[in-house]
């Protein structure tokens, strides 16, 4: 997460309630990725139930058949089907995405509410706790969890949500501190509000543009996560297929058949481009500084 990135979505925090467009993604990319995730999701819903074979399937066909009208993306050493596979492997990774980036903007927009908000012990506790988790390296963190909660889609999940939480937690505090001097909050301490009552009714509204612009942004890397760490054999449990295991059982065959790592490999990369896209355009949308610094 670059120094830019966490500085425009703190701005946002900072503007008025300016009118925006109804519709939050512009541009013929941004328009692209919005259309192709529309697709992914329609295939995690119920591409495995229009297909001939399922995921798991074995001796669908011939073991380690090149693509085919019969299986357009060819059949692995198991004779399973390659397009059926790759189908299936789209819903663990986004279900990984959205469960990671929920987890860590709930978790990181607390600690970070009740440091800036109540400052002092509650800030110096937290903000210490925040700077360890930056100290340590993310994907070594990630691993030593699940070491210790064990592998699957969920585990997978939480120990990816724990890694960025820190990135949530910074700009919820740097957002709340600067909403927290306006004189409208002061107005409401001064008609005798409580602090919780402040917190939901000014605070957590004002911050909400700058949190999703990191959601938004933090998409792609959750989701470049999760493929290493089922790479490395943490993901969804076998025979389930997800897109990093698919291309880690298939690196022996790389010489001799190439398409079982070429096509899930495409399929990912896509989708990271995807996400790529809409974070840019939901910052374009939310920080129109970003736009107006991209011009310069």
């Amino acid at each position: 997460m670059s120094s830019s990135d966490t500085a425009s979505a703190v701005a946002t925090a900072r503007r008025g309630t300016a009118r925006r467009p109804r519709w939050p993604v512009r541009g013929i990319a941004a328009n692209i990725a919005v259309g192709v995730l529309l697709l992914y999701v329609a295939a995690a819903l119920v591409g495995t139930h229009l297909l001939p074979y399922g995921p798991n399937e074995l001796g669908a066909g011939p073991r380690l058949q090149t693509p085919s009208a019969a299986h357009w993306l060819g059949t692995d050493a198991l004779g399973r089907d390659q397009f059926a596979r790759v189908v299936a492997a789209i819903r663990p990774a986004l279900e990984a995405a959205l469960f990671a980036v929920a987890f860590a903007i709930v978790v990181g927009t607390a600690i970070g509410i009740v440091a800036g908000f109540f400052g002092r012990v509650w800030d110096g506790v937290l903000s210490r706790v925040v700077d360890l988790l930056f100290a340590v390296p993310e994907y070594l963190l990630a691993i030593l969890v699940l070491a210790v909660m064990g592998r699957g889609l969920v585990n997978a999940s939480l120990a990816i949500g724990l890694i960025i939480i820190p990135r949530f937690a910074r700009i919820a505090r740097g957002a709340t501190i600067e909403i927290a001097g306006r004189s409208y909050v002061d107005a409401a301490r001064l008609c005798g509000r409580s602090r919780w009552w402040i917190m939901r009714r000014h605070i957590l509204p004002n911050i909400s543009s700058p949190l999703a612009i990191m959601a938004a942004i933090n998409l792609s890397t959750v989701e470049g996560a999760y493929a290493a760490l089922s790479f490395l054999g943490f993901g969804v449990r076998p025979p389930h297929a997800d897109f990093g295991s698919m291309i880690a059982s298939a690196q022996q065959y790389l010489l001799t058949d190439p398409w079982l790592v070429a096509y899930p490999s495409i399929a990912f990369v896509v989708l990271v481009l995807a996400f790529i896209f809409l974070g840019d355009a939901m910052r374009d949308h939310l920080d129109p500084r970003s736009r107006t610094s991209a011009g310069a």
